[in-house]
């Protein structure tokens, strides 16, 4: 029963850590009647939330191994209750800066449900599962529409304590409802790190989804009170407005996982990464609200398929340092939310517009998808080669002048024969002299008019031993249907035709 709550539990944990972690942002409109903010400085206390986010999502991810998610999101809540009053109790621009860094802790809590869900799962829906877990984005939703609702009746003040009993509650629910006996994991940090930091689809991953859920955190602290100065909206209006962005890229965020179990990911992320280029490129006109609001729709539409679909490669990729790789890959995320409005307000203080922020966002999105590709073909190629390497049949390939160019370990197995000592020669090096030259005259004859030749013939190992083949040569055709290089793949029939000759009548 425990372990059937997991999924919902670990859900509804992250909707509230994300429901917290955006409280300053979603009030500050109504925070910045009672406290003196210069403009210059609203961005900053905008992304401070993220920092603290970024940062711990690496440790939480790693101890949620160690601890189980249990523990983790129980010393979490009751740390939060702390920032959480303290805001409530804000009185100046230091004191939300003060509470707002340590709200962090809400936005790092994402990397314990990605590490932890998974272990209840078969491989083929984790992409699912990480997508379902992850719509607890939601949270941000829930805050940014509720949040000012509240506040017009309530004040901010008295909102932001509400936070504490929703809290406390939770703390409750993890304390009675969280899996006590969950799959542990104690390889040290460093020696997790160190295993993976040369991996380099740590560090695309990690660009991927600094650019995904970077925008998506970006646009929901940045929102509210951007669409407020620029486009004379009033508050509620744009809360609703943004809820309705992050509505959009939570609901698709299962959606990129189910599609991510079901059709090549890298695939998705392609289209992903084409749609950020041409939506960014419409904001990038500052375009009348409506033109506004569809580009806005298409960013939130590529960030919640994409942050699904990231979430699916990671522990495909990095199964036994999923703890690890899920803190750094989304830790980087956060930071991606971080940089955005600090960059925007930077760029806005010295042009007046923010054509140029959008531009680059449509630029980086385009990189990104060109590394997508290389990925793919890079990953095909490994796969090629895990084929090559691991078959159980030697392989040998020539090119078009028969100069041996490649061969497998089994080909060393059966021959004896290293790679560099058979580099550049001729397969001849391996004939036993059995065989007439009508024999192999006949072979290429074969190989030239129907594209293959397959049979039986004696060769001879390094060590002098002769030894009976099946070989199968195969001509590999370039585009025009000139033979480019050609590929032998052989085993070792000896002992089958020594059998036949101790079975053969007399």
């Amino acid at each position: 029963m425990i372990k059937k709550v997991q999924l919902p539990l670990q859900t509804l944990n992250l909707v509230v850590g994300f429901m917290v972690w955006v409280i300053i942002s979603a009030l500050l409109p109504f925070i910045i009647e009672d406290i003196s903010i210069p403009a210059e400085k609203l961005a900053i206390l905008t992304a401070i939330p993220v920092v603290l986010g970024s940062i711990l999502r690496v440790p939480l991810g790693y101890y949620a191994n160690i601890f189980g998610a249990r523990v983790i999101f129980l010393i979490s809540f009751i740390l939060l209750l702390f920032p959480v009053y303290y805001i409530s109790e804000a009185s100046s621009f230091t004191d939300l800066v003060i509470g707002g860094l340590f709200l962090g802790i809400a936005g790092a809590v994402f990397s314990v449900g990605v590490t932890s869900l998974p272990k209840y799962f078969p491989k083929e829906k984790h992409g699912l599962v990480n997508g379902i877990y992850g719509a607890g984005n939601i949270g941000t939703a829930i805050t940014t529409f509720a949040a000012p609702v509240i506040a017009t009746q309530i004040g901010w003040s008295q909102t932001v304590k509400l936070y504490l009993i929703l809290l406390l509650v939770f703390c409750i629910l993890n304390f009675f409802m969280g899996d006590r006996k969950e799959t542990k994991v104690k390889t040290p940090m460093i020696e997790q790190i160190k295993g993976v930091y040369k991996n380099e689809k740590l560090w695309f991953f990690s660009l991927f989804y600094f650019i995904t859920f970077g925008s998506f955190v970006a646009f929901t602290v940045y929102l509210p009170n951007f669409l407020v100065d620029y486009f004379q909206l009033d508050k509620v209006d744009a809360g609703m407005r943004t809820a309705g962005f992050i509505a959009v890229a939570t609901f698709l965020r299962p959606v990129g996982g189910w599609l991510a179990d079901k059709f090549q990911p890298l695939f998705l992320l392609m289209g992903v990464f084409l749609t950020y280029t041409g939506a960014a490129i419409i904001l990038a006109f500052s375009p009348s609200i409506r033109l506004y609001t569809v580009g806005c729709i298409a960013i939130a539409i590529c960030a919640g398929i994409g942050n699904g679909v990231i979430f699916k490669l990671v522990p495909f990729y990095f199964n036994k340092q999923a703890g690890t790789v899920n803190g750094i890959v989304s830790a980087l995320g956060g930071l991606g939310g971080f940089f955005p409005p600090l960059l925007l307000a930077a760029i806005y203080s010295m042009t007046g517009q923010y054509s140029i922020g959008f531009m680059l966002l449509s630029q980086v999105a385009l990189v990104s998808f060109v590394l997508v590709v290389w990925l793919y073909y890079m990953d095909r190629l490994s796969l090629s080669s895990e084929v090559f390497n691991s078959t159980g049949q030697g392989i040998l390939v020539t090119d078009r002048n028969g100069q041996i160019k490649a061969v497998n370990p089994t080909f060393t197995k059966l021959t004896g024969y290293e790679e560099d000592e058979v580099v550049n020669e001729k397969p001849s090096i391996l004939s036993s002299g059995r065989h007439s030259k009508d024999f192999y005259k006949e072979m290429w004859g074969s190989i030239k008019e129907f594209g293959e030749w397959q049979g039986e013939i004696w060769n001879r190992r390094k060590n002098g031993e002769e030894y009976l083949q099946w070989l199968n040569i195969s001509a590999v055709k370039d585009d025009s249907g000139e033979d480019v290089r050609y590929v032998g793949t052989f085993s070792d029939i000896t002992s089958r035709h020594e059998n036949r000759e101790k079975q053969s009548p007399l």
